[in-house]
C-alpha cells in the first residue's frame, strides 16, 4: 500500500525550486527559504500576496476572501497538493 507524500516542490519563476514544507502554507515554506512575499493578513483576506500559478494544485485552509482571478493563489492560506510552479507578485 502506497502512503500519501505530502513532500513537494515549489518553483519560483524567479528563484530556483525550492521544498514545500509539510502541512505549511506556501508562505511560510517560502519564508523558511529567505524567499520574500510582500502579505499583510496570513488570512486570505487582503490580497498583497496574491502569486500567479503556472501549474500545479494548492489546498486552501481557509476560504480566500480577496479576489482572484483563475490562474492566482494566495500563499498565505494555501498549501500545495503537487508540485507547483508559480510567479510571485510584486
Amino acid at each position: 500500500m502506497s502512503k500519501k507524500s505530502d513532500s513537494f516542490v515549489i518553483t519560483i519563476k524567479q528563484h530556483e525550486s525550492v521544498p514545500c514544507l509539510a502541512g505549511k502554507t506556501l508562505l511560510e515554506s517560502l519564508e523558511q527559504q529567505n524567499i520574500a512575499l510582500h502579505y499583510h493578513c496570513r488570512e486570505g483576506f487582503c490580497g498583497a500576496c496574491r502569486s500567479k500559478i503556472i501549474s500545479g494544485q494548492v489546498e486552501y485552509l481557509t476560504d480566500p476572501l480577496a479576489f482572484i482571478d483563475d490562474d492566482e493563489i494566495l500563499p498565505c492560506c494555501c498549501k500545495a497538493l503537487s508540485d507547483i510552479e508559480i510567479e510571485l507578485g510584486e
